[in-house]
């Protein structure tokens, strides 16, 4: 008798091991390819300075992806920054950026995705011959990059 219940008790536990790995083997996997589309590339800063009868940038080449503008307004007057396509030329942002009015000894920073193509950088009020930016083929991966925002 006692062996009948020990036997009894072990092919139960045997069909709730069973059934508690079929219910499990379907979780977590929904059959369709998983889409691991590779990030952009990683962000760079360029740097934009308005002096007095100049602008400055560096570096004046970039490749395309996303950058942050930082831009020093040190002249005595207020300026916006603007990014605009150059003469005809492909553009190298989708639309005009702005920066908006930067005050005299004033800072500002702009967040961008720049394409493939020449852009200039003037200041609104035409004071200042504009500097070229020319942005080349896409920059490579950050996939493989760790610490990475």
């Amino acid at each position: 008798m006692r062996t009948r219940k020990l036997g009894a008790l072990n092919a139960t536990a045997l069909t709730l091991a069973v059934l508690a790995v079929l219910l499990t083997s379907g979780c977590g996997a929904s059959g369709g390819a998983y889409a691991n589309a590779d990030r952009p590339p990683a962000p760079i800063s360029i740097s934009i300075s308005i002096a007095p009868g100049r602008i400055g940038l560096s570096p004046a080449r970039v490749g395309a992806g996303p950058v942050l503008l930082l831009i020093a307004n040190e002249s005595g007057r207020t300026r916006d920054v603007t990014l605009r396509a150059a003469d005809g030329d492909r553009s190298c942002v989708a639309d005009d950026a702005s920066s908006g009015p930067i005050a005299p000894q004033g800072a500002a920073s702009m967040k961008l995705s720049l394409v493939q193509g020449t852009c200039e950088v003037r200041v609104a009020d035409g004071g200042v011959p504009p500097a070229r930016l020319v942005v080349g083929a896409r920059r490579p991966s950050a996939q493989q990059d760790l610490l990475q925002p």
